[in-house]
């Protein structure tokens, strides 16, 4: 089981996981010709893809949804108040496209991989992120969220790799030159993971079969990798050079939990 990032950040994210044959991806806030080029970075050709499981409606995460799943016919899996939000979009989403519902705290299989949508704190209409597992070893999703809670805690622990949001530092955030609505939308608890808060959640965690974690979806104005990393290091009791980093230019590439 393995896992890479096409993209990370609040101009597109696309997350590619794969076990065995099967590779499905997190996500897709890209334009097509764009998710096709990132995609061709990690060797992935775009119509080999088995599914496209969206974590919920912003632009960031499912703009190139259903473009991209309807030039190479992918199935899309998606919440019904997150497809529901796209809906009332300028979007077409339904045309030509194999759309599959999916329901929080629900087992799903996709080939390969066994998917577990699960609940978090987010400004959207049914917002999900994502645990993924081959039957041995398990990767926990968690890039938009407002703030921790005793289900995302029970959910992430004792995984072999996450990939947690560190948006943002507070003291650069609400020093920098945002609006103060902005700044209260994203630092609030429908928002976003500030550095402290995913190292906190991270120090609640089982972390015993951790064999990678990687921060991301990091504000590119109120955030620097060198805060991220020390940050998590500190909670992991591990040197910064440890933790990885998602980046909105090249993502990360291929990590392998084997």
């Amino acid at each position: 089981m393995r896992f890479a990032s096409i993209g990370s950040g609040s101009s597109g994210n696309g997350l590619v996981v794969e076990s065995g044959r099967t590779r499905v991806l997190v996500d897709c806030g890209f334009s097509v010709r764009e998710a096709e080029a990132r995609l061709a970075r990690l060797g992935v050709e775009a119509a080999r893809l088995a599914a496209i499981v969206v974590t919920h409606e912003h632009d960031d995460h499912a703009s190139g949804v259903f473009g991209f799943a309807r030039r190479h016919r992918i199935p899309v899996w998606i919440t019904h108040g997150t497809l529901a939000a796209l809906r009332q979009s300028d979007l077409a989403v339904d045309t030509d496209v194999s759309v599959r519902t999916i329901c929080a705290e629900q087992w799903l299989q996709i080939q390969d991989l066994a998917v577990l949508p699960y609940t978090v704190p987010h400004d959207a209409r049914e917002p999900v992120q994502f645990l993924f597992s081959d039957g041995v070893r398990r990767l926990g999703v968690l890039t938009d969220a407002g703030c921790s809670t005793a289900h995302i805690h029970s959910v992430l622990s004792g995984c072999d790799g996450l990939v947690l949001e560190a948006n943002h530092d507070l003291g650069m955030l609400m020093g920098g030159g945002y609006p103060y609505v902005l700044k209260c939308r994203i630092a609030g608890r429908l928002g976003h993971l500030d550095n402290g808060a995913s190292a906190a959640l991270l120090s609640a965690l089982d972390r015993g079969r951790l064999k990678h974690v990687v921060a991301a979806h990091l504000s590119q104005k109120n955030n620097k990798a060198d805060l991220a990393r020390a940050a998590l290091a500190a909670a992991l009791g591990c040197t910064p050079d440890w933790v990885e980093i998602a980046t909105q230019a090249f993502g990360f590439p291929w990590r392998d939990l084997a």
